[in-house]
């Protein structure tokens, strides 16, 4: 492991990403857009032990971090997803937590999906728990672990859609999950079956630290919709916080008024309106 003050430092600090959304329809009418974005990745156990200065936590600030935004909405997400972990059996996901979220800006957020990477104390992964918010005030958690295939960064990962989205998709089919990342954790949150070449990717230098998360809708016809968001990731430092609100001051309120002003490009295409269904029974899903 490398122990240079400045890899620590990434290692245990929260951290920005800036990069860009990517969203593709095939069917029955094509209808595609990608948007700059910017979102937090935390380390919640560090800052369990060690709060941030930087970090405004559950405080007002032109960008900020809310643990009532995630789970049940309580003033402690990592002890949620703790008890959530718990619940299902996974018991060894003791290491660090990365939560890949959209901020409060200004004090407003609408975080249409968050991703929540669970690591063993070696490194890596136990789970990942997707976090999906819908406009309609609901969410739900897809959780992802290695009972039926191999868990870990540029695997292939399964789940069946539940959960109402958008009036374009029915719930049906299922999502094809792929999460990458380098530089970020010391072994890369390797999976115990990652090739060696992955692995030395994913130690390479922390300037090139980069996340992507993709998920593709699969439905009785094939491949539907691809989405995806990614981004380089830099420590989260006061100069880099003022850089990305005055470079996107409106970010939520655009992330709310492009997902309405999506929804009249497919109604004017046409594509069939789906009803809205009662949510889920339960609040968490699993392959």
């Amino acid at each position: 492991m490398n122990s240079t003050p400045s890899a620590l430092r990434f290692d245990s600090e929260p951290l920005i990403g800036t990069g860009q959304v990517r969203h593709t329809r095939l069917r029955p009418a094509r209808n595609s857009f990608a948007y700059p974005t910017y979102f937090l990745m935390l380390p919640m156990r560090s800052l369990r032990e060690q709060p941030s200065a930087t970090l405004a936590r559950n405080l007002f600030g032109l960008i900020s971090f809310f643990d009532a935004d995630h789970g049940d909405g309580g003033a402690d997400s990592l002890a949620w997803l703790d008890a959530l972990l718990a619940r299902e059996g996974i018991a060894d996901a003791t290491g660090e937590v990365w939560l890949h979220c959209y901020p409060r800006v200004l004090g407003f957020t609408f975080k249409p999906v968050s991703f929540w990477y669970c690591h063993r104390a070696d490194g890596s992964l136990a789970a990942i728990v997707v976090e999906v918010n819908n406009t309609f005030g609901e969410r739900h958690c897809y959780l992802l672990d290695d009972r039926h295939a191999a868990l870990g960064f540029g695997q292939e990962l399964r789940a069946d859609k539940v959960f109402h989205v958008s009036p374009f998709c029915d719930v049906a089919g299922s999502y094809r999950f792929r999460f990458m990342r380098t530089g970020l954790h010391p072994n890369g949150g390797a999976s115990r079956s990652q090739d060696s070449m992955t692995a030395s990717v994913q130690t390479a230098a922390q300037a090139v630290a980069r996340t992507v998360a993709r998920i593709d809708h699969h439905d009785a016809h094939g491949l539907l919709i691809q989405t995806s968001v990614s981004g380089d990731l830099a420590v989260l430092t006061p100069a880099r916080i003022r850089a990305a609100f005055f470079g996107m001051p409106l970010m939520t309120l655009g992330v709310i008024a492009r997902i309405h002003w999506q929804a009249l490009r497919l109604f004017a295409k046409r594509v069939p309106f789906f009803r809205k269904p009662a949510p889920p029974p339960a609040f968490v899903s699993r392959p």
